[in-house]
This record gives C-alpha cells, structure tokens and sequence, in this order.
C-alpha cells in the first residue's frame, strides 16, 4: 500500500463503516426501543448517530496512518491513540447535537 492509494482506501473504508453503522443502528435502535425500554427520542438518536460514528472511525482509521507518515511519524504508534482520541471526541459532540436537534424535533428542550 502506497500514499497514492490512500483515497481509494480511505473511500473504501469510509463507506464500510457507514455500512456498518447503518445496520448496526437499524438493529440498536429499535431493540433498546421496544425490548429495553427506552424512548423513543432516544432509539431515534443513537439510529442516527451509529451511522455517523461508525463514518467517522473508517474514515479516521484508515487516514491517520496516511497521515501519520506524511508527517514522518511512525503510524503504529500514533495511530491507535490518536483514533480513539478523535472518535471519542467526536462521537460526543455527534451524539450531543444529533440529540439535540431530534429533542427539539419531539418538543423536548435541552
């Protein structure tokens, strides 16, 4: 693998992760809905947010190695904290605004 197949492979993965994530949150959601319990503003939030983080960690797993040795860094060590760092990161803010827009959608202010 060289950095000129980096957009390939960052699209390849990308789009993977939002496959997952897809079925993932289509399988979560409504089981925490109807089988946990759990409202329905709620199941709503985390069937649009899988989609989105599983997005965000294929895309950053697979480019922060790129990355990574753009800079003259070795990617096996900086890659793993680095992904964990960002996807938590991330996945928290794309969970706390999806959550509010679909509050707001349900009459539920934050």
């Amino acid at each position: 693998v060289t950095s000129k197949d980096a957009f390939k492979i960052i699209k390849k993965e990308a789009m993977s992760g939002l496959f997952v994530g897809l079925l993932l949150g289509s399988i979560v959601a409504p089981t925490a809905h109807f089988v946990g319990g759990i409202s329905r503003h709620v199941s709503c939030t985390i069937l649009c947010t899988l989609p989105l983080l599983s997005l965000i960690a294929g895309t950053l797993a697979s480019s922060i190695p790129f990355a990574a040795k753009a800079f003259g860094l070795d990617p096996t060590v900086i890659a793993a904290p680095a992904m964990t760092t960002f996807v938590d990161v991330t996945g928290l803010l794309a969970y706390f605004t999806i959550a509010n827009k679909i509050f707001a959608w349900y009459g539920l202010e934050l």
